[in-house]
């Protein structure tokens, strides 16, 4: 049974993560802080190590050389909240297997974990070129440079906002990929080499989110054993990126938009103020101007967030992208999963045009993820699709053809009453005989 330590402050999502893992035939252990972890090594050999980058009175690459010194054969992978380029290149170099920024799905870390067990540590540099491979790609085909006028509308956006410091509020349907968005905003902004740090406003209990935005202080309530840093201080010179921020409760507005306005904040617990200097983007699948009117969501915060807006397009109005996008996700998939499946067959394009992809780009990856595991050839086949997906597509292709077959039924049925007299089937159509004739020929009707 291979043995995992993760190393983590965050003891609620350390909890979830472990019990998580255990589930998966995992021998877990947890520690708190640096400290901690530096005696359970020292006692302990683990196959996987999973810690924080940002933990109390440390820091989780300054790990490292110490694993490596002492557990040559124990695969590290980083997790964070704070997606920095810099510290990713600087853990790798220094040995991690790999960098996972949080939020990310239990099948992510799962993945990556089967990948460091299967990856031998000789291999190292071989995995680490493949990886940085793999990373090229993805950003080679970029979601936001499609080449519909939908997608091409969303660039230039992009573009023109990117270098200004206006809030932007990311709107559109979930699964559209505004995340994508708004690192796509931060990337070609002048503050692409500070932290892009992403909050999901709806994932956060309200007990605790004024901690989680702004930190707290060792001692100032139950259950705060050390310092912490908050989500604005975390982003502190770069961008704070609100997920569904329309989930956010009256209260925490009103202390989101004394933060934004006044561009300082005290962790809980402390009298010290912070200065900031963040850029906002914010996002949502709810109609914020509705909720406004409806008193729901606070004008003033509104306004603040919403200088620049932008609306992300749904996949169905993305129809031709849809192809890209599919090659994107099944790169990503053939990566993740080890697999080699080169191509989608001519009916399997066909469906995944078709389909209207309710949960848009989210709901792709994941359909094309479990197409790759079920696909035994490097073709890929209808048969290796969700049966929803398949039945979506044929659906949309019924709904045509009876249609069509309907009215030719009905055209022939009236003819016939009026002994073929087209002025006479016309009327009894309710169509003028010119629409009549137009039909007979479309139809290829022999009348």
């Amino acid at each position: 049974m291979p043995k995992i330590l993760i190393i983590e402050d965050d003891t609620a999502f350390c909890q979830m993560l472990q019990k998580f893992l255990t589930k998966n035939g995992f021998a877990v252990s947890v520690s708190y802080s640096i400290k901690d972890a530096e005696e359970r090594l020292a006692s302990s050999t683990f196959d996987i190590i999973l810690s924080d980058v940002r933990l109390p009175k440390g820091n989780g690459v300054t790990l490292l050389p110490q694993v490596k010194r002492e557990s040559p054969k124990t695969q590290v992978i980083l997790m964070t909240g704070y997606a920095e380029v810099k510290t990713a290149v600087n853990a790798i170099k220094k040995g991690a297997f790999d960098y996972i920024s949080k939020p990310f799905t239990p099948e992510e870390i799962l993945s990556v974990i089967k990948d460091a067990l299967r990856t031998k540590v000789t291999d190292f540099k071989v995995s680490r070129e493949n990886s940085k491979s793999t990373e090229a790609k993805k950003k080679q085909i970029n979601f936001l440079k499609g080449q519909g006028e939908k997608s091409k509308k969303l660039q230039q956006y992009v573009e023109l906002v990117a270098p200004t410091s206006m809030s932007v509020l990311l709107t559109g349907e979930s699964g559209t990929g505004k995340e994508v968005t708004a690192k796509a905003i931060h990337r070609a902004s002048k503050r692409n080499n500070q932290p892009f740090v992403a909050v999901d406003c709806g994932a956060i209990p309200k007990e605790i989110a004024t901690s989680e935005f702004f930190g707290h202080v060792k001692g100032s309530f139950t259950g705060a054993i050390d310092d912490k840093q908050g989500h604005f201080e975390a982003a502190n010179g770069g961008t704070l990126f609100l997920d569904e921020v329309g989930n956010l409760s009256y209260e925490h507005q009103i202390q989101l938009l004394r933060a934004i306005q006044e561009r300082k904040i005290k962790r809980v617990g402390s009298t010290k103020e912070i200065k900031l200097d963040i850029r906002i983007i914010a996002a949502t699948n709810e109609n914020l101007s509705k909720a406004v009117e409806e008193g729901g969501f606070r004008e003033d915060l509104y306004h603040r967030l919403n200088e620049f807006s932008i609306e992300v397009p749904s996949l169905r109005d993305r129809r031709e992208d849809i192809p890209l996008f599919a090659d994107y996700f099944l790169t990503e998939a053939n990566s993740e999963l080890d697999k080699n499946i080169l191509e989608f067959s001519d009916e399997t394009k066909r469906i995944l045009q078709e389909y209207d992809w309710p949960g848009n780009l989210r709901e792709m990856k994941n359909v094309i993820k479990r197409a790759v595991l079920f696909s035994e050839t490097e073709t890929m086949f209808p048969n290796a699709l969700a049966e929803g997906v398949v039945k979506g597509a044929s659906k949309y292709e019924e709904v045509n053809f009876s249609k069509s077959d309907y009215e030719k039924e009905r055209i022939l049925t009236a003819l016939k009453q009026t002994n073929f007299n087209k002025s006479k089937a016309a009327k009894l159509l309710q169509i003028t005989r010119k629409t009549l004739y137009n039909k007979i020929n479309q139809y290829q009707l022999n009348v």
